[in-house]
């Protein structure tokens, strides 16, 4: 009815595959359909096979964006595999089994794959130059979806967030104990002093010589 983004197509697609493998691959044609074989032949020990190109054909600030997705691809899908993520992926169609009840909006098929198997493998493949157009993958829009696959496949931000609190509430704790620690060590050195203090006034009284007493008169014999 729309464009729903690029995802979202994918999932409709699967979900409606009647075959037992399933193929995705962009339309730009940078990957070469020519290289589905070496994908195919992958199966036999996998569950999912991506296609990794042997150079990527973007720019630095691409490439980077790139990078930062993979990273939050390895978080979402528990698997060191998330590196080989590409859009030209095979993989048994009984594996949609899995997501075969997710309906939330934001759609990533690749968490999603996981969600079924761990048995991940890629094979290099050429990757091509864009023949016309520009992708629509920007740099923001990259970026953007790797927040969106870390807070919404991975609870990842909240244990990082567990962490830096329980942090912070161990350097709170351990401030007062540092603080209060300073007060009671200061509490006690003024407390010697002042016991030190006494025994100066006390030193100082009997450097004055003063007598212990004084008689007014006597009465009786003189004891001489």
């Amino acid at each position: 009815m729309r464009n729903y983004g690029q995802h979202n197509a994918l999932l409709c697609g699967i979900r409606l595959a009647r075959y037992d493998v399933t193929v995705t691959i962009d339309d730009d044609l940078q990957h070469p359909p020519e290289e589905l074989p070496k994908l195919l032949a992958g199966l036999e020990t996998a569950d999912v096979v991506y296609g990794r190109p042997e150079t990527e054909q973007h720019g630095v600030a691409r490439d980077l964006a790139s990078r930062l997705t993979k990273l939050s691809l390895r978080a979402a899908m528990g698997t060191k595999n998330a590196t080989d993520v590409s859009a030209l992926r095979v993989f048994k169609t009984r594996v949609r089994e899995a997501f075969a009840d997710y309906h939330g909006s934001y759609v990533s098929i690749d968490p999603m794959l996981a969600w079924g198997t761990h048995r991940f493998s890629a094979v290099t493949v050429r990757h091509q130059p864009r023949p016309r157009g520009r992708s629509n993958y920007t740099w923001r829009r990259l970026a953007l979806h790797a927040l969106n696959l870390i807070t919404t496949f991975s609870s990842w931000p909240l244990q990082i967030a567990s962490l830096v609190g329980f942090g912070f509430t161990l350097f709170g704790l351990a401030t007062l104990a540092y603080v209060l620690g300073r007060y009671v060590l200061r509490g006690a050195q003024l407390f010697a002093l002042g016991i030190i203090g006494e025994y100066l006034a006390r030193v100082h009284s009997h450097s004055l010589a003063r007598p212990p007493f004084t008689v007014r008169e006597s009465v009786g014999p003189d004891p001489d």
